[in-house]
């Protein structure tokens, strides 16, 4: 819908320290604005879109939500939200408005209502491992729809419970392998519990934006260290989507090469509420009204680092087509001028004029992934779809001269802290270089917060995005360097 909503009071900043700023830096979307944070299961984290690797006629979009979530969390686990609409939207024309949107609705049962465990007396049942006795049904459960514009594609969908622990979730493959939904001619659906996929080094960024492996620059400096990776052992809700290449374009066409017309899509999510919320007696709530956008997100950082606090709640409830108003924040962007401030060894990043984030963050690179935006900016996630993907990937992505990495879509192992570190530092890679006519300013092109792959290995197939950590083993929050753990348990 494209309509424009806006706050009613807006907070009003003149000066910003520096610690309050880096304090929200670079930490995707897990508590990015003021009222989503306080709304974790409406808070989408992370989204993902590419040309599927193992079907290369399909592309496969996710979007995660409800960040921070300790596995051993329990007994109430991390659901989705039976009052929320969790979306995705695709323009395929470039004029900021969505051409589709898939909408996911959850509904949640209780068999057991006598019973506080969430498997209620025995191990949860599996379709696809009945292995093990006895197996009893689960006390709670999930199941879902999921419409493009409006037109249901699939009901009663089947969503695998949280990875609790040896006893509860036996086999954990089984149950994610359950809950992946066949459409039928090249659509399939997910919606569960996964491993969080995005790595940051946020205790170091959040201590006044001080990466460990360039401590020595900083204008307090520690000893230099590796990156520690502040999202592991956590595990998010994804709901992912894989659809034909030729569903999505503007004429219905598989696309035949990457400067097709019809080869770059724009995509974004987020989640919406009802707009009226009323306490019972018994204190639950009674839910009316129209839907409302409470939370979005395209290209990763944006309200973190490009938004300002004032803006950051009325951003999120607003839609691309109007992103314009924002340009100011893209051309002189506040974050550059901090990094300039707390690391004065380093050669200075422009502060004024940044076109160039612009075309990255907010229209497309030509030759790449542009979007016919005129001479304003639409916040998506651009995917050009006749890009294949990489033989030989790197998680720089088009900084490394890798063209189907972001910020062309975004693939699980982009390293997208780094890559808009270097971006906003005037760091760029060979590729940025050449297209931007600017000189390579090392060191900010070695710029890093030293967490370059994430905790959990990726799997080769859809929905690719990692099992969830186990409550029974991997309980316990620990940062750790930065790097895959062994996946040998069949319980992950």
């Amino acid at each position: 819908m494209n309509r424009k909503r806006k706050s009613a009071v807006f907070m009003a900043t003149a000066v910003l320290a520096i610690t309050s700023v880096a304090g929200g830096t670079l930490a995707a979307s897990h508590r990015e604005a003021p009222l989503i944070a306080k709304d974790p299961t409406a808070d989408i984290t992370d989204l993902y879109a590419f040309v599927s690797p193992d079907k290369t006629d399909t592309v496969t979009i996710i979007a995660n939500y409800i960040p921070f979530q300790e596995p051993a969390g329990g007994p109430n686990f991390y659901n989705f939200d039976d009052s929320v609409h969790y979306f995705i939207k695709v323009d395929n024309d470039g004029d900021g408005v969505e051409d589709f949107e898939f909408v996911y609705d959850f509904d949640t049962q209780f068999a057991i209502p006598d019973s506080f465990l969430y498997s209620g007396y025995g191990p949860i049942e599996s379709d696809s491992d009945p292995q093990g006795a006895p197996f009893a049904p689960s006390n709670q459960s999930q199941s879902y729809s999921v419409t493009m514009n409006g037109t249901e594609l699939g009901s009663g969908l089947y969503v695998p419970p949280p990875n609790i622990g040896p006893r509860t979730t036996p086999e954990y493959r089984g149950y994610a392998n359950d809950g992946i939904h066949d459409l039928g001619d090249g659509w399939s659906v997910f919606a569960g519990q996964r491993d969080d996929p995005f790595f940051a080094d946020l205790g170091a960024i959040f201590d006044l934006a001080g990466l460990r492996p360039f401590n020595e620059a900083h204008l307090l400096p520690l000893a230099t260290a590796a990156g520690e990776d502040a999202l592991s052992s956590f595990n998010v809700n994804s709901i992912a989507i894989q659809v034909p290449i030729d569903e999505l374009t503007n004429d219905g066409q598989p696309v035949s090469a990457a400067d097709a017309s019809n080869a770059v899509v724009g995509i974004w999510a987020g989640a919406a509420r009802q707009s009226t919320t009323v306490l019972n007696d018994l204190g639950a709530p009674e839910i009316s009204g129209d839907y409302v956008q409470v939370s979005r997100l395209g290209n990763p950082l944006i309200n973190e680092v490009v938004i300002p606090l004032g803006q950051k709640d009325e951003w999120n409830a607003d839609e691309p087509v109007n992103d314009g108003e924002y340009m100011d924040r893209y051309l002189n962007p506040e974050i550059s001028a901090i990094i300039n401030t707390v690391y004065p060894s380093l050669p200075d990043a422009r502060t004024s004029d940044r076109t160039d984030l612009v075309l990255l963050l907010g229209q497309g690179v030509p030759g790449l992934n542009a979007t016919n935006t005129g001479d304003t900016l639409y916040d998506m996630l651009r995917l050009n779809m006749g890009i294949p993907p990489s033989d030989n990937p790197s998680r720089l992505g088009v900084l490394d001269g890798d063209l189907a990495g972001f910020p062309n879509g975004r693939r699980l192992w982009d390293d997208v802290v780094d890559i808009n570190i270097r971006a906003f530092a005037d760091g760029y890679g060979t590729f940025l270089e050449e297209n931007f006519d600017l000189p390579n300013l090392s060191p900010n092109n070695m710029l890093g917060d030293g967490c370059d792959a994430n905790d959990k290995s990726f799997k080769g197939y859809f929905p690719y995005v990692a099992g969830p950590h186990q409550g029974y083993s991997d309980g316990v929050h620990h940062n750790s360097p930065c790097e895959p753990l062994d996946e040998t348990s069949t319980s992950r």
